[in-house]
């Protein structure tokens, strides 16, 4: 009997279908919420009667709350068990989803934002580092194409869905149905969750980096409140103020977790963890990846909808070839890396800047009438170039990183995509609607989109970077 426990004790826990299935439904809400609010805002303007920045607040609040915390909730994933943190964070992300439907006032929703960001945070980082300890080999290499087609997924269906529930009007609920269709998918999860995932967590858990996790906070809230508040304050002095003290938050958090490094103790973020050559150049690319994504998601939402006059079902629905192709191609990915490598990423990047170059194309030889028979051919050759970086990317960024630090690593990884895709919407979205007065909505579209092309550009060099074959035998 102890001979057969022992045996039991010393077998690895192992992620079945079903279990992978309610970890990818996990992952892909926090992501669809991130999205799905945007076609929404001009409901709850005229219901909460919130003006601009306010508005801004319920997408930024969410943002930075889930930027700023991922981190921590990786390290409290391998302290604590994954599964337990996992079954947490899903739960209060139900709680504060029922909050934000019901919230009777705007600072309300405001701050059930801010909670339901804490609440992804707490569960994102568990998915993955549950895929990471919990799978392996070709298993592993399959999860992780899924997991990159949920996250590509989930972002281009969370437009489409508030599109649709807004227009729907569920039972009168309007704006509202679009946090409170959460709450029936979160029960559903929680209980195949119980079911199904298994528990992990390092075998030797790090205490929690108390400074660490308030210098990160610090750096990631004095670069993402100003960028995401800005336009709607109109640039006060404070956020100028804010951006000049992101550089020295940034220094002083990694002096603090290279002296704890050195120190022998364990630093929220381990300086070591980027001496693993895959995850620092696959960060790299993460960043203009992500930014170029945002961006493009929330102008051409603001294009089709203020420019070309379609409804908010209509202009989601235009984004359908790309949420289809990236689907179908990614799952794809792990034969096609086994095969040529990670210079399948090149071919996605260029493959991404052919699809925008056709989006331009068709932006400005047909506007305003634009929809999704002219957006098709654009559309889909970006999704499927898409579909070639980012789950191949994720797997890169953790191909090294040990299972014991699984927490931390997804954590980074995750914190590093959030960050740029907040940093999408404000670099992205200021520049197109400063140039939309002087230009008008088509030039401002097509230059924008144009220098996203030039994001693209710098991924594709990037990826040359990479090995050519270093996934294609990873276990």
């Amino acid at each position: 009997m102890t001979s057969q426990r022992a045996r039991a004790a010393a077998t690895p826990p192992t992620l079945g279908g079903l279990g992978l299935f309610t970890v990818l439904l996990g992952a892909a809400l926090p992501l669809i919420d991130f999205f799905i609010v945007n076609v929404a805002l001009p409901t709850i303007a005229q219901d909460l009667a919130a003006s601009e920045s306010v508005l801004e607040l319920v997408v930024a609040g969410y943002g930075v709350a889930y930027a700023v915390l991922l981190v921590l909730g990786g390290r409290l994933g391998d302290l604590f068990g994954r599964r337990r943190l996992f079954l947490g964070g899903m739960a209060a992300f139900g709680l504060t989803s029922l909050a934000c439907g019901l919230a009777p006032t705007a600072w309300t929703l405001v701050a059930a934002r801010v909670a339901q960001g804490a609440a992804s945070a707490a569960m994102l980082p568990q998915v993955l580092a549950t895929i990471q300890s919990a799978t392996a080999g070709p298993r592993r290499a399959k999860a992780m194409g899924l997991y990159g087609a949920t996250a590509g997924l989930s972002m281009v269906a969370g437009q489409i869905l508030g599109g649709v529930l807004v227009a729907a009007d569920v039972a009168g609920t309007g704006w509202r149905s679009v946090f409170l269709v959460n709450v029936p998918v979160v029960l559903l999860a929680l209980f195949l969750a119980v079911r199904s995932v298994p528990e992990t967590r390092s075998a030797h858990p790090e205490p929690v980096d108390g400074a660490g996790t308030v210098l990160l906070a610090l750096a990631l809230l004095t670069l993402l409140v100003p960028l995401t508040e800005g336009r709607a304050a109109g640039w006060p002095l404070w956020t100028w103020l804010s951006l000049a003290a992101f550089p020295f938050a940034a220094a002083a958090f990694y002096a603090v977790e290279r002296g704890a490094d050195r120190r022998g103790r364990t630093p929220l973020v381990p300086p070591s963890l980027f001496a693993l050559t895959s995850l620092r150049r696959g960060l790299v690319m993460i960043l203009p990846f992500s930014i170029g994504f945002s961006g493009f998601m929330f102008v051409i939402a603001v294009a089709l909808q203020q420019g070309a006059g379609l409804g908010p079902v209509r202009a989601g629905l235009a984004l359908a070839p790309m949420a289809v192709s990236f689907f179908v191609v990614s799952l794809a990915g792990p034969r096609l890396v086994a095969r040529y490598g990670t210079r399948v990423v090149t071919a996605g990047a260029l493959l991404q800047g052919l699809g925008l170059v056709l989006i331009a194309l068709a932006a400005w030889r047909s506007w305003p009438d634009l929809d999704l028979l002219t957006l098709l051919p654009g559309a889909a050759v970006a999704g499927a170039g898409q579909a070639l970086q980012l789950p191949v990317l994720f797997r890169i960024v953790l191909s090294e990183v040990p299972p014991a630090r699984a927490g931390v690593g997804s954590g980074v990884m995750i914190t590093a995509q959030q960050s740029a895709l907040a940093l999408g919407v404000a670099t992205l979205g200021t520049l197109f609607l400063s140039l939309v007065p002087g230009l008008g909505m088509r030039d401002a579209l097509v230059i924008t989109l144009l220098v996203q092309l030039a994001g693209v550009a710098l991924t594709a060099l990037l990826s040359l970077r990479l090995p050519g074959h270093s996934l294609a035998n990873s276990p």
